[in-house]
């Protein structure tokens, strides 16, 4: 129906379905818009990523939070954020772990250059920059990169940029000029001129140097005529380059070859045989050189040559030999490293190549470059070696502790025995081993072998130590008890009438120690009759069977107890009777009273022998006599009873054990456990037995049956079984290396070693220790050195320049004179082979030369046969040797020939002397105690203390020298090279004292003491020994320790009361008062002495009992009563308000009605009267004591412990004990005594090569280390661990360049020319003072380098030339320097060289100069400052200076000092100075000249000088008072200037009106005081207070008119 009605009304339908649509549309529009919120309004949190876990590497996982959170920050559930953009959560990485420290490390580059930063603005000292470099991470083993964050886990990221500065730009700074030059003399024009050096270079960007050189002209007067204006010089050039001649020259040289020397017996020569003969590779050409000679006028100019040569031209061409370069085969393949590992930068290792020598450098060729060459294994950034393993140290275990190594220290002539114990000293061995990374198992391998120390870094663990060996200790058992009752062995099973009576004692202190066992604790007694259980009867109340007195029966309580005092059921008892009932009596009125039994005396022996029984007694007395019809008292007889005591025997039995056996295994108790007992691990359980048997104490060994089987002790034991323990050595080490270079022939066997430490040595019957440690071998397979050696061929003939070149010349015609000869060299092996050049270089040292000069003489020279040999020399030192020549051909006949003195024919030289002589050099050596000359071998491991003091030598070396006084070796003069004296090492004595006496008795009888014990001085310590403890006067040194002595080892012992005694004269009933005395006496109560009387002295005298007493005896029918019983006790805390009280009980009844006394009494409990209080009392600690066979280690302390009553006595400790107070916990203690050890230190190390292999100052050092520091007062380690000696002087050879030789023109006057040096073979002793002395050139062996340089080319300046000065002066290291503040570790400095021109026509051709600067160290900062001079004449001198005190030229700012503060040198007076006889001043002012006063005006000028009058004819200087007068008016000064007073005459006396003014002043100036003082007098008289007076206070204020 609605539907038709929706159709039926569109209108309507319109309606409803738009309102539908827009509802639909805003809800799709609203969840849109949530959607798009809620996307923006959550979003995901993640935390920080967590740590790296899993395994090392790279699969590692680490992981972190994610959460969603709303925008407001409260956390929302994850669905809300979008799922697309969750963070991860997990994420792999790479975990490092220990041993990636040995395999990854950052590696850095350098720092780039500074960059400036920041605005560019004027420099003041430096500019703030940054400069930068890079980081990566690389893994060790290839050097390949990795991801940073694996070294980042390793160590921090290495810091890539840092701050830097750049100074500002700094410029040359150059010295003052030096002084003019002289002028030359003469007419002629000549310059003169003057130079300066640099200081300072210029840096970063400075200003560059100014010109180092000014000239002048000379002025010289005019050349008179016919005298030249100019000067000439012959100039010789450079020789040039040496080349062979053309074919023509060739050809023309064999034609024109004269030969002059037919008649002299000398083969021709010929160029051009020299020449065609090199042929071969190893022969040299020779060819020839030429130069250029000139003639030059002094202004430079160039004439012609005949206005320089006078005679003969000098020397233009000479024989040279032609260059040729050395040359070398290509390289050898690279050598295997020299390490099979790489460690790193610090030791890296090497490979190396080699190449040969094809032809050798001729002349002036370039010499051989070297012919090996070495680089490092890592060399082109790529690691090629694997890295080497890491070292540790390692350790045996410690070695049993002894005792006797800490007591050889103190007395080495110490008895040993057994029984040492205390502290001591333990060692272990210390070696090196290797640890390797095992690359594919990512872990740490080691490998037990040990290795060489040197590998170990840091120091190495200690090797000994300190220990303490547990010192035994007896046993300590109590007392004895008392004897037990008679019991059977087993009271369930009694067989027969025997039994034992026992008694026991107990440990206090466990026995410490094998060896130490306890004593028996059971003794035992046979006995009869024995009980096991016994009626114990208590009684009750006596209950009279009639009536109030008189006979009756006492009820008795019986228990059934055992011997231990323990109740037990009534059946055990039932074979005894039961007592129940006992009979008593109550006295009657008229009956005798007497008194209960007293307690049994102590029983007289201990036990009973034949001679001797126990026995004890008791007695009662008569309390009331009886009246009529009483009961009679008994008779005396009746009041004693006497029984035997301590019946038992005196010998006594016991068990006694011998000491367990070692633990050995049981197959029964054998277990497979292994358990940990006293720290040590333990296999299995084994059994331990021991035997039994029954000793009689008098008489040994008896029938076990006398011992009571129940206390019998057992004989077999369960034990544990100590694990077995094998010995344990390392592996051997490596064999020690053999050499690898090559030995002589004839060489000794070199030997190589290993060895193996123990590190577990064997125990409890494990594999004993090998006996061998170290074995040792001879070396195989060591190269033999090859034998080269070299071959010369015979020397060509004499090489002149070619005829063509010297005919050219005037005066050179003839061919003779210097030339070269040239020959062959060649390399043979050891069977005379043809060799490889490089061989003979290598092994035969350097080639002899292949050229020398030689001399073809001229047909006017004179010429010679050879020289014959020296002749013999004979064994005198004085004797010499000649040789001779004599003059062949036409040399025979000329004159100037036969002159000996220009051509000797005989040279004589001294023979060599075998005479040598010895001086001591250096100081003395150290003492030396063994070791002196044997040198342990390397290698070998030393054992057992050295000795450090007594005898031994010192040595001091010699330098021996031959007659000549050179220095030879030392064993021309003495086989060892020293001299040696015995000396003494003084031993060090230590203090020794006696030993401890005995013990003194306790100072105290009662309670806690002190007994003391003592040592005396034996001798005293010297030379460092170990000082004396602090003794007395009497040189004793005291130990006190507490004791304690029982307060009750004597007590009185009393003896029964006697009757009470009643005085019968005045008393007839013998009733009443009486006296009763009894015997008192001092007894012992010690064990050994128990019961013995001893003289009462020994007791305490304030506790002596009462010997006598009254006593009461009743009389007939009055009432009796008891004694007083005991006071009851007071509270442990003593309080008056409780009473003290005691009792007594009426025995009988008085007849009439008198009453009886009182049966009580009380009494309060006052302190310190009649109730005391009692505490424990605790003694100091004592000193630690040690067993009697320790010196030192653990000990122990002890306080005693007593009771001390509140009145201040010690009381037995008893005492308190019943009262139960708390005891202190602890009265012993573990304590340490420091045990006194001395240093002790290793073995000498064997000598160490010479520092130096020749010369004096050599010094050989051997050393030792710390084993042990001192501890206590051991004498400490020596500050010497290294002695030291010197080498004998062995002597230095050595190449010794000479001075150069001023420039040698050969011939010219200026021009090129060479400087030389020479070369010498000279031996001294390497001292800074040495005198070096020639020896011949075969013993300095190989020739210096090559690059030794032997000639320089160098030119002597011709008049006008231009040419460079020597070089300056290095200056000083200057440092780049902000504020004051070094800015670089190496500084500057720099030398010139200046130009100097000699030519006045042409001074600008002269220019240009050279500057070096080189870096170096320990540099300085330098300020410059404005220095002046004082003013002359207002001028005055301004110059800069460096503060180290050189004056620089000032060129510009900051190079120097600063222009803008430079001081005026000349000084103005402003306005100038016009007024006669005055001047410009110092300070700029004007002043007047001496004998004048300035006279100025108001504004400060001066205005004119005025005479100072009588000053004409003196000399005196007159100060000027400028500062002083004040400015006067000048019109005012010109009014009076005419009658001006003068005070002085002409003379300069004072006038006399003078005198007068001053006379009259004065006595105005006292007329004034005097007229003051009455006037003040006078008023004084009104005034109740005068005013306070003011000082007078007179002032000169420097005025002429005061």
């Amino acid at each position: 129906m609605l539907l038709q009605q929706n159709w039926v009304s569109p209108h309507w339908a319109w309606q409803s379905l738009g309102k539908s649509f827009l509802l639909f549309v805003f809800l799709m529009l609203q969840t849109a818009d949530l959607e798009a919120r809620r996307g923006h309004q959550f979003v995901w949190k993640t935390g920080h990523w967590g740590r790296c876990v899993g395994d090392c590497g790279s699969g590692g996982t680490r992981s972190r939070a994610v959460w969603c959170t709303h925008t407001e920050g409260w956390t929302s559930h994850h669905a809300n954020c979008d799922q697309k953009e969750k963070p991860e959560s997990h994420r792999r990485c790479f975990k490092v772990c220990d041993w990636h420290l040995e395999l990854f490390e950052w590696e850095v580059s350098g720092w780039g250059a500074c960059v400036p930063g920041g605005e560019a603005g004027a420099c003041v000292t430096a500019q703030h920059g940054l400069q930068r470099r890079s980081a990566r991470c690389l893994q060790k083993l290839n050097r390949s990169t990795v991801a940073s964050e694996i070294c980042e886990h390793l160590a921090p990221r290495p810091p890539l940029e840092q701050a830097c500065l750049v100074p500002c730009p700094r410029d040359c700074v150059v010295s003052d000029f030096s002084a003019w030059s002289q002028c030359g003399g003469g007419c002629a024009r000549t310059m003169r001129h003057r130079t300066r050096a640099v200081v300072a270079p210029p840096l970063y960007g400075g200003a560059p140097c100014p010109n180092l050189t000014e000239s002048r002209l000379c002025e010289m007067a005019a050349c008179p005529l016919g005298e030249e204006e100019h000067t000439y010089s012959l100039k010789v050039g450079p020789w040039g380059e040496c080349r062979l001649p053309h074919h023509e020259d060739v050809s023309m040289a064999g034609r024109a070859m004269l030969d002059f020397a037919a008649d002299s017996g000398e083969p021709s020569v010929s160029w051009l045989e020299g020449h065609k003969a090199h042929h071969r590779a190893w022969e040299v050409q020779v060819g020839y050189q030429s130069r250029p000679v000139r003639c030059v006028r002094s202004d430079g100019k160039n004439v012609v040559l005949s206005l320089c040569v006078q005679d003969a031209v000098p020397l233009t061409f000479k024989s040279c030999v032609i260059a040729k370069d050395c040359e070398t085969s290509e390289w050898s393949a690279w050598s295997a490293c020299s390490q099979t590992c790489s460690w790193g930068e610090l030791a890296p290792g090497f490979r190396s190549r080699r190449r040969g020598v094809q032809s050798l450098a001729v002349g002036t060729g370039k010499f051989c470059p070297e012919l090996e060459e070495r680089e490092a294994c890592s060399a082109g950034g790529r690691e090629l070696l694997q890295p080497c393993p890491r070292f540790s140290w390692r350790t045996s275990e410690w070695k049993a502790c002894q005792v006797s190594l800490l007591l050889d220290q103190q007395d080495p002539r110490h008895h040993k025995h057994a029984g040492l114990c205390g502290g001591g000293i333990q060692t272990r061995e210390v070696y090196c081993v290797q640890i390797t990374v095992e690359v594919e198992m990512n872990r740490l391998k080691e490998v037990s072998r040990p290795v060489d120390g040197k590998f170990c870094l840091g120091p190495a663990p200690s090797a000994s130590q300190l220990c303490n060996l547990p010192c035994p200790s007896e046993c300590e058992v109590s007392a004895w008890s008392v004897w037990g009752p008679c019991l059977p062995e087993n009271c369930q099973d009694r067989q027969g009438r025997r039994g034992f009576r026992m008694r026991q004692r107990r440990v206090i202190v466990d026995p410490v120690g094998p060896l130490s066992g306890c004593p028996h604790l059971v003794e035992s007694i046979p006995c009869e009759d024995p009980v096991c259980y016994e009626w114990i009867i208590s009684e009750g109340i006596c209950v009279t069977d009639h009536g109030k007195c008189g006979l009756g029966s006492r009820i008795l309580k019986t228990v059934c107890k055992n011997k231990k005092g323990e109740e037990v059921p009534h059946h055990l008892c039932s074979e005894y009777p039961r007592p129940e009932v006992m009979a008593c009596e109550i006295p009657c009125a008229t009956d005798c009273v007497i008194s209960e039994w007293s307690q049994w005396s102590p029983c007289s022996h201990s036990c009973s022998s034949k001679n001797a029984e126990g026995s004890q007694s008791r007695s009662r007395s008569i309390l009331a006599l009886p009246a009529e019809g009483g009961k009679a008292c008994p008779p005396d007889r009746v009041l004693q009873e006497h029984r035997a005591c301590n019946d038992h025997p005196c010998v006594h039995f016991y068990w006694e054990t011998s000491p367990w056996s070692s633990c050995s295994e049981d197959a029964l108790v054998a277990l497979n456990a292994t358990f940990s007992w006293s720290g040590e691990a333990t296999c299995g359980v084994g059994t331990q037995t021991r035997k039994v048997s029954c000793m009689k104490s008098s008489s040994g060994h008896v029938t076990p049956k006398r011992c009571p089987d129940s206390t019998r002790p057992e004989t077999v034991r369960p034990c544990l079984l100590l694990c077995k323990k094998d010995c344990i050595v390392t592996p051997f080490s490596e064999w020690s290396r053999c050499p690898t270079a090559c030995q002589p022939d004839n060489a000794t066997a070199v030997k190589q070693s290993r060895y193996r430490i123990i590190i577990q040595d064997a125990a409890n019957g494990g594999h004993a220790c090998p006996d061998t440690l170290y074995e040792e071998r001879e070396c195989e397979d060591i190269p033999i050195c090859p034998v080269y050696r070299w071959k010369t061929h015979r020397w060509s003939n004499c090489i002149l320049v070619p005829d063509s070149v010297r005919q050219g010349v005037l005066g050179y015609n003839e061919a003779c004179g210097h030339g070269l000869q040239s020959r062959a060299v060649t390399c043979l092996s050891e069977t005379n082979e043809s060799a490889d050049v490089t061989e003979c270089l290598r092994w035969a040292g350097p080639m002899p030369p292949l050229v020398q000069e030689c001399l073809v003489p001229c047909k006017d020279d004179c010429t010679f046969t050879p020289w014959s040999k020296f002749t013999a020399c004979s064994f005198d030192c004085e004797s010499t040797k000649t040789r001779r020549r004599s003059l062949t051909g036409r040399s025979r006949k000329r004159d100037k020939c036969q002159n000996t003195d220009v051509y000797p024919q005989v040279e004589t030289e001294l023979c060599p002397c075998e005479v040598f002589t010895s001086q001591p050099h250096g100081n003395w050596s150290d003492c030396i105690i063994g070791g002196g000359k044997s040198e342990p071998q390397s290698g070998m491991r030393s054992h057992g203390d050295t000795k450090e003091c007594g005898e031994g030598i010192r040595l001091r070396a010699i330098a021996c020298y031959d007659k000549t006084g050179r220095l030879v070796d030392p064993s021309h003069c003495s086989s060892s090279g020293y001299i040696e004296e015995s000396c003494t090492v003084p031993c060090p004595f230590d203090c020794k004292l006696s030993d401890w006496s005995t013990w003194t008795p306790c100072s105290s009888s009662c309670g806690t003491g002190v007994k003391v014990r003592s040592k005396w001085l034996k001798e005293k310590p010297y030379n460092g020994g170990r000082p004396c403890p602090k003794l007395d006067l009497k040189n004793q040194v005291y130990e006190a320790v507490p004791c304690y002595t029982e307060c009750n080892q004597y007590s009185w012992v009393v003896e029964p009361w006697s009757p009470c005694k009643i005085n019968s004269e005045q008393n007839s009933l013998h009733c009443g008062e009486g006296i009763q005395t009894r015997k008192v006496r001092c007894v012992s109560t010690t064990e050994d002495h128990r019961g013995e009387t001893v003289p009462n002295a020994l007791c305490n005298q304030a506790e002596i009992p009462d010997e006598v007493q009254k006593c009461s005896l009743y009389c007939p029918s009055e009432c009796a009563v008891s004694d007083w019983g005991q006071w009851s006790t007071c509270p442990q805390v003593c309080d008056p308000n409780v009473m003290q009280t005691r009792t007594r009980q009426v025995l009988r009844s008085s007849v009439n009605t008198k009453p009886c006394p009182e049966d009580s009494q009380v009494k309060p409990c006052i302190l310190n009267q009649n109730c005391f209080q009692y505490q424990y009392n605790l003694t100091d600690w004592s000193t630690c004591q040690l067993s009697e066979n320790a010196t030192c280690g653990r000990g122990v302390r002890k306080r005693l412990l007593s009771c001390v009553r509140s009145d201040g006595r010690t009381v037995s400790v008893r005492h308190c004990q019943q009262r139960r107070l708390e005891k202190p916990a602890e009265l012993s203690s573990e304590c340490l005594v420091g045990c006194v050890v001395d240093c002790r230190l290793s073995p000498w190390s064997a000598w160490s090569q010479c520092s130096q292999t020749c010369g004096a100052g050599g010094q050989m050092v051997r050393g030792r280390a710390v084993l042990l520091q001192a501890a206590g007062e051991g004498r400490p380690c020596p500050a010497q661990l290294a002695q030291h000696r010197s080498c004998p002087v062995k002597p230095c050879y050595g190449w010794r360049l000479g001075p150069w030789s001023p420039c040698r023109l050969q011939g010219g006057q200026c021009g090129d020319g060479l400087q030389v040096r020479n070369l010498t073979c000279v031996v001294h002793d390497a001292s800074v003072s040495a005198t070096a002395k020639p020896v011949e050139n075969a013993l300095c062996a190989e020739l210096p380098l090559k690059e030794t340089v032997l000639q320089l080319p160098c030119s002597v300046p011709c008049p006008g030339d231009c040419h460079l000065t020597e070089w300056s002066e290095w200056s000083s290291c200057e440092l780049t320097c902000i504020e004051g503040r070094s800015f670089e570790t190496t500084g500057r400095q720099a030398r010139s060289r200046a130009f100097v021109g000699q030519s006045p026509e042409s001074p600008e051709s002269c220019s240009g100069q050279v500057m070096e600067t080189r870096p170096c160290s320990g540099g300085k900062c330098y300020d410059y400052l404005w220095k002046t001079s004082l003013w002359r004449d207002n001028v005055r001198t301004v110059w800069c200076q460096r503060s180290d005190g050189i004056n620089v030229t000032v060129t510009s700012f900051p190079g120097g000092c600063a222009l803008q503060t430079k001081p005026a040198e000349v000084r103005h007076c402003s306005p100038a100075c016009r007024k006669p006889f005055s001047y410009c001043t110092q300070r700029g002012v004007c002043g007047c000249e001496r004998g004048y006063t300035e006279i100025m005006r108001s504004n400060g000028f001066l205005d004119y000088c005025m005479k100072v009058p009588g000053l004409e004819d003196k000399k005196a200087d007159v100060k000027t008072i400028a500062g002083k007068n004040k400015p006067v008016n000048s019109k005012m000064h010109d009014i009076f200037k005419g009658w001006s007073i003068q005070p002085f005459n002409p003379d300069g006396k004072l006038k006399m009106w003078v005198y007068g003014v001053s006379a009259s002043g004065l006595l105005i100036i006292a007329f004034l005081i005097f007229t003051s003082f009455l006037m003040c007098k006078k008023s004084k008289q009104h005034q109740s207070t005068p005013p306070q007076q003011k000082p007078l206070t007179l002032a000169y204020d420097g005025d002429i008119d005061m």
